[in-house]
């Protein structure tokens, strides 16, 4: 009798244990599900990569005005022109960024979280957008770049559109339609060395050329975006010692130089650096300007040119823009990184991008050599 109450109670004990283990295990599955679904989630939000690299097909969305970030993040999901809602947010909080602007934007499924949003920061046409409609000033074009465009793809020849951007009646103009822009360039004690009077203030943007009668029009309306955005940094740019014309110069070489809005802020605090000891800027960008060459390596003949733009041979900033710039080079300009740590020179990693800074000439003769010996590409700016 006894043990047959030992046998049930053994078997009792044993479903309870079996019991016991399906539980655990249950549990355990849970959490593993859990933290699949945590890291998941956690990389989700930080993948701010293209939805499909490939697919370069523009898409048109309108931006409204007074519409959130959520909304604009629901509208470019619907669109399908992002991977992820929580990743674009995510994107927006980490980098502090709230100024997106209303307009029409072409986008496509190719451009990064980075990409969209840089573009929307920037605002959008005021009319709706097409391939054949618009004119796109990109940062860091020259206006032989955009006048090329205008050429192509608008009823206005290329000849026409560098005629206005140097028609001094029209630059007269322009000069007392926007004031406090274009000041400083019309007393500028190299005005005559200037190739292009309006190299520097076309604003990057996208632009409806029908709105346009002629070529001096559609030039109107990049000066008048440039006045737009820089209007409220007058105060700031003559805080900072600088003119307008010489912050868009120094905006023009940042833009070409930096590979993101960190180094920017470096390479801008080398350059004042370098201005306030008289020492020539040195960099290849402008000396490339000077020649008309894109050439990726240059010549001893080459940096020794008496052309004025040639900042290797002269000090200062030179005639003006390079190019036109951003409002992030521009940014970078007047809020400058590192300048306590007296950096005099840069070079750069051509493979990677990443800028090497050093203080004294023996210390970046260093890591050019090290990057040489390396059997690594280098982009030398601020050379000697």
């Amino acid at each position: 009798m006894n043990n047959g109450k030992r046998t049930r109670n053994r078997k009792r004990r044993s479903r309870k244990e079996k019991g016991r283990l399906i539980i655990l295990f249950l549990i355990l599955i849970a959490l593993i599900a859990g933290g699949v679904s945590f890291v998941m989630s956690y990389q989700d939000k930080r993948d701010y990569s293209a939805l499909n690299s490939q697919d370069k097909k523009n898409k048109q969305v309108k931006i409204k005005d007074g519409e959130n970030s959520e909304e604009i993040a629901n509208k470019l999901d619907k669109a399908g022109l992002i991977r992820s809602k929580k990743a674009f947010m995510h994107y927006l909080s980490a980098h502090n960024i709230s100024n997106l602007k209303s307009g029409y934007y072409l986008f496509a499924p190719s451009d990064s979280v980075s990409a969209i949003v840089k573009t929307l920061r920037q605002g959008g046409a005021s009319a709706p957008l097409n391939n054949q409609d618009t004119v796109t000033v990109r940062e860091g074009e020259t206006i032989d770049d955009i006048a090329t465009e205008v050429g192509e793809k608008t009823k206005f020849t290329k000849a026409e559109f560098l005629k206005a951007v140097n028609d001094k009646a029209f630059f007269n103009r322009l000069k007392s339609a926007y004031p406090g822009l274009l000041d400083s360039e019309a007393s500028s004690k190299q005005v005559k060395d200037i190739r292009y009077r309006l190299e520097g203030y076309l604003y990057p943007a996208t632009y409806n050329w029908k709105d346009s009668n002629n070529a001096r029009e559609l030039v109107n309306q990049m000066v008048a975006q440039s006045y737009t955005q820089l209007k409220g940094k007058f105060d700031a740019i003559k805080n900072a010692g600088l003119t307008v014309h010489e912050t868009l110069t120094l905006a023009s070489l940042v833009e070409r130089e930096g590979i993101d809005q960190d180094s920017r802020r470096t390479i801008a605090g080398v350059f004042l650096n370098r201005i306030d000891k008289n020492m020539p800027l040195q960099s290849d960008i402008a000396t490339k300007y000077a020649l008309k060459t894109n050439k990726t390596n240059l010549s001893n003949k080459d940096v020794q040119s008496t052309n004025p733009y040639n900042l290797y041979k002269y000090s200062g900033y030179g005639p003006g823009p390079f190019n036109n710039p951003s409002a992030e080079s521009i940014e970078a300009v007047l809020n400058p990184k590192d300048r306590d740590k007296n950096y005099l020179y840069f070079v750069a990693n051509l493979k990677t991008g990443k800028v090497y800074y050093s203080a004294t000439y023996d210390e970046h003769l260093g890591k050019s050599s090290d990057l040489e010996a390396g059997n690594t590409a280098v982009g030398n700016s601020a050379d000697n």
